[in-house]
């Protein structure tokens, strides 16, 4: 007897994101339409932000405006983990996700070869069954590239030997595969702005520098901080580590570019490597 799909629902449809279909599509159309900076290169990842479309929507836009025109059979998502802690990295262990405007199947194949890559890294549904900040660029991905594959990462412990090792292995994993590398991260929470910008000059000096193990440093020793920090050095460590040479900051910007109140923001960065 054949094993049931497992298929990862929507998590935050209607609330971080329309859970309606068309509404979604013409939210994302809008956004992109918006972006007019363009860029010349083989796109291989991006850095995005994970708040709802709302508030980080047009940051999150720059960088998917330059996938247009791509193709990649698989997406790998490398997320942090808001709602559960756990020690290690968790690739989701079913067959796909689903968003209003789809289902993604699973890489089997690339998530049975990351696992075998590193002991730290296990097929669980520990980290997928809520977050967020995975979902979140589902809809993005879907609507400005052709069908792919997707590879769901959720790091449970940001420790730097999980993170620095979690890039070595993708970047092992992929070395012959056709496939975008995606950071999900927000940026710092709930200073003002000034020392906000403060805290995120750092990160985009790294991110720019293409200095991932700085960023790391900067992050453990909170020189600059950032939700997904862990994943966004994994993602650089391993395109740096598949002979991608640029990265470009695209957009930056905070919550209160959207609510007007500059006493308590929460950071957006996009970046493109290519």
């Amino acid at each position: 007897m054949k094993e049931p799909i497992v298929i990862r629902p929507p998590a935050v449809a209607g609330m971080f994101y329309p859970s309606n279909p068309n509404e979604l599509r013409q939210q994302i159309a809008e956004l992109l339409q918006r972006v007019e900076k363009k860029i010349q290169g083989k796109v291989r990842g991006i850095v995005s932000p994970h708040a709802g479309y709302m508030y980080s929507g047009f940051t999150a836009a720059h960088g998917y405006s330059a996938l247009r025109g791509e193709k990649f059979d698989t997406v790998v998502v490398v997320s942090p983990s808001h709602r559960e802690y756990f020690q290690s990295v968790s690739v989701y262990s079913g067959d796909a996700y689903e968003t209003p405007l789809g289902v993604i199947q699973v890489n089997t194949k690339l998530r049975d070869e990351l696992i075998a890559a590193g002991d730290f890294i296990v097929a669980s549904e520990r980290g997928h069954r809520t977050e967020h900040a995975l979902e979140v660029q589902l809809p993005f991905l879907q609507e400005v590239l052709p069908s792919f594959k997707l590879l769901p990462i959720v790091i449970g412990d940001q420790q730097p030997e999980y993170c620095l090792k979690l890039g070595e292995a993708l970047a092992k994993v992929l070395k012959h595969e056709n496939a975008l590398l995606v950071a999900s991260t927000d940026l710092s929470h709930f200073y003002s702005s000034d020392v906000a910008d403060k805290l995120e000059s750092v990160i985009i000096k790294d991110v720019e520098e293409f200095d991932y193990e700085r960023l790391m440093h900067d992050l453990q020793t909170q020189r600059t901080e950032a939700c997904g920090g862990g994943p966004t050095v994994a993602v650089m460590s391993a395109l740096k580590h598949l002979d991608v040479t640029n990265i470009e900051v695209l957009h930056h910007s905070n919550s209160g570019d959207v609510t007007g109140d500059y006493s308590s923001v929460v950071g957006y960065l996009s970046a493109v490597a290519y």
